[in-house]
């Protein structure tokens, strides 16, 4: 479980950077009323028709990927630590006419007091895993929130990409056993997307931020979150790997591409950035083997 100290100070510096964030995208209200989404491609595949579910969105930031899931019909809940961030979430649900149930309260706890069986669907996207210090837990919690059948899917960037700095140089090892990274605060990746995040149009907003508070992070590999799930009795049904990042732009020289896609640059050779699985409940108390399907696009 996450430390009591850690938590605040993850809290804060997420705090910090929410506003940074938020000036980026000032149309992100008007282009969600008007039926824009957030979502990408390869979330919507792996999370299905989410229409009529009751979906979890855990670490959901500031509910934008929420409210594009609740906009195509699901009765959607979005959680997160974040209290700044939380209440931009419910503004730009007010904002957009767009419903969905916003509750600021750590991850592990809201699992822990969810109902069992509450959601058909548990969602949890783009730079989540490293905020847990707790893979098992968060994986039992997700197993015991799901119904019957339900279905968990992550898309997450790839753990091979942290051994590189932003030149491209291969500088450290695998991630593995949630090794605690201490930097010194969120950052404005936002800002670094240049509008890779920001599909209503990107403003220039706060220039030169500098987080004042630290974050703690850890680090897992891909083996690892798999056997969690596997092990919380859920069924990997799908394991996708991807040449490319969506939104945020990580390292030097990328390359934009159609769809608000980054590529590497044409000297760097393909190789996994991002991360997509999905994983399922089984219908009954019986615990099928986890037989993940392991592609590259």
């Amino acid at each position: 479980m996450a430390d009591p100290t850690i938590n605040e100070q993850n809290r804060r510096s997420w705090n910090a950077a929410v506003p940074a964030h938020a000036s980026h995208r000032p149309h992100l209200a008007a282009f969600l009323r008007a039926g824009g989404l957030t979502l990408f491609p390869e979330e919507r595949e792996l999370l299905g028709e989410v229409a009529g579910t009751r979906l979890l969105h855990v670490m959901c930031n500031t509910g934008q990927d929420t409210l594009s899931l609740a906009a195509l019909g699901a009765e959607a809940t979005g959680v997160d630590l974040s209290d700044a961030a939380i209440a931009e979430a419910r503004r730009l649900s007010v904002e957009t006419g767009i419903a969905a149930r916003f509750v600021h309260d750590d991850v592990y706890t809201y699992l822990a007091a969810a109902s069992a069986g509450a959601f058909e669907r548990v969602y949890a996207g783009y730079g989540v895993i490293c905020w847990l210090p707790d893979l098992a837990a968060f994986a039992r919690g997700v197993a015991r929130a799901l119904a019957p059948g339900g279905r968990f899917v992550l898309m997450e960037f790839h753990p091979l990409s942290n051994m590189f700095d932003q030149e491209w140089r291969l500088a450290h090892g695998y991630p593995a056993g949630g090794a605690r990274l201490t930097l010194p605060g969120v950052g404005d990746y936002v800002g670094a997307a240049a509008g890779g995040l920001s599909p209503g149009g990107f403003a220039g907003g706060q220039q030169d931020f500098v987080n004042p508070h630290p974050c703690h992070l850890f680090r897992w590999g891909v083996g690892e979150v798999v056997s969690a799930l596997a092990t919380a009795g859920l069924r990997i049904v799908a394991l996708r790997e991807h040449p490319f990042v969506n939104g945020e732009r990580p390292f030097a020289r990328m390359r934009p591409a159609p769809g608000r896609r980054w590529l590497p640059p044409a000297d760097v050779p393909p190789l996994p950035l991002m991360y997509g699985l999905a994983a399922e409940a089984p219908h009954s108390t019986h615990r099928p083997e986890a037989r993940p399907e392991r592609l590259l696009d």
